[in-house]
């Protein structure tokens, strides 16, 4: 497996507004109050454990839940078991908001979840009122931590990078890594993520994009949009998007005969990707992540014992909801009530997780390394990793 590193500046991207489907997030309330942290640490879990994205938040829980067994094996959290409250958020952003109200009526102290960013971005005010920190796993829209009135979001974390950033991430490995002069960029148009990472590439993006063209969530036949690619000319395809699309996409474009290289974002990122792909065809295939098990003693201890209680191995969502926890257990230590728990959140310092060394940085979001996954046959066969330096 061979891995290679270059450095990369750090661009900040900003967008005016949150998804229009959730509305503008702009609470305030600074004197919440919060919940009580009692006999135990109460972890709610606000995840999309059916519906379009279900892959995202089963292996997400499965993570997390490894996590709590883990840490009250130890002893808890100062003497203190974690007690876990699960909701499913359907994968529907009202849903999601519903479930945030919900967890917090029943005593939750943080939130772990939602996975996705349209669901968090709808969750945020409920806990803000509340007074309940929310970490998001893999919530990568850039201006989740956003407000109206252009500050941050104080109860809302996340341990992932964000879309403007693997935008950055993808046009650097296109051009670093990939030599791709000429692109066609193909990205899911229906979602602020596709679209987040779409706009972030273009800004910086110095070679040629050739074709630019979209696809929404649920479609399934790509055929005639793949079809009049065939007589350009282009060294890879960038395509920011979910599994359930992009899985089927790649197997549709080999199909046709276009095999040029193909750099996804990390939602690429579950096995039901190679499924829908075919493993023939889920070659010259690279996507962003956040787990790998060869980055550290750490990471390949995660997967030794994800693998011993599911019988599975796991994904980048699970390694990421598993640090959520573990980020949620160090910032509860001394915490008397979830206000103190957020503060705590907010000045998190070189955690080392199972998804690389990660601090907090003033805007809530995490500063830490990202791999570049290359399938060969619908397996890992190379890994790249992405050092980040401002």
């Amino acid at each position: 497996m061979k891995k290679r590193k270059f450095a990369m500046a750090l661009v900040s991207f900003a967008s005016a507004a949150l998804l229009a489907a959730c509305g503008t997030v702009s609470s305030t309330n600074s004197s919440a109050t919060g919940t009580e942290i009692g006999e135990t640490v109460k972890i709610g879990y606000n995840l999309e454990l059916s519906g379009s994205v279900s892959s995202y938040g089963q292996t997400e829980e499965k993570g997390a839940n490894l996590a709590v067994k883990e840490i009250n094996a130890a002893g808890g959290i100062d003497g203190k078991q974690i007690e876990v409250i699960t909701k499913d958020n359907k994968s529907e952003t009202a849903e999601a908001a519903t479930v945030a109200t919900s967890l917090v009526s029943e005593g939750a102290n943080v939130i772990v979840g939602p996975a996705t960013s349209g669901a968090s971005a709808a969750s945020i005010a409920n806990v803000t009122s509340a007074g309940v920190p929310m970490i998001s796993p893999s919530g990568t829209q850039t201006d989740l931590v956003v407000k109206s009135d252009g500050g941050v979001q104080d109860y809302f974390f996340r341990a992932t990078f964000t879309d403007g950033y693997q935008g950055q991430i993808m046009a650097q490995y296109a051009t670093e890594n990939l030599s791709a002069k000429k692109v066609v960029l193909y990205y899911d148009n229906s979602s602020d993520y596709g679209k987040g990472i779409a706009d972030a590439f273009k800004e910086a993006y110095s070679g040629e994009i050739v074709s630019e063209i979209t696809f929404a969530s649920g479609d399934k036949d790509f055929q005639a949009a793949l079809t009049k690619l065939k007589d350009l000319e282009f060294d890879a395809i960038i395509m920011p998007g979910y599994y359930n699309e992009t899985g089927t996409i790649v197997k549709q474009a080999r199909g046709l005969g276009i095999d040029v290289p193909v750099l996804g974002s990390d939602g690429f990122d579950s096995p039901q990707f190679a499924e829908l792909a075919t493993a023939s065809a889920a070659t010259n295939v690279y996507y962003l992540s956040a787990f790998v098990t060869s980055a550290s003693e750490k990471a390949k201890a995660f997967y030794d014992a994800y693998v011993a209680e599911y019988g599975e191995e796991p994904s980048m969502f699970s390694a990421l909801a598993y640090d959520s926890v573990y980020m949620a257990a160090e910032a509860a230590k001394g915490a008397k009530t979830s206000v103190e728990l957020k503060d705590n959140l907010a000045a998190l310092k070189d955690f080392e997780g199972v998804t690389g060394t990660m601090s907090i940085d003033a805007e809530h979001n995490v500063v830490k390394s990202v791999y570049v996954v290359g399938l060969t046959e619908g397996k890992q066969s190379s890994v790249d990793t992405v050092s980040v330096s401002k």
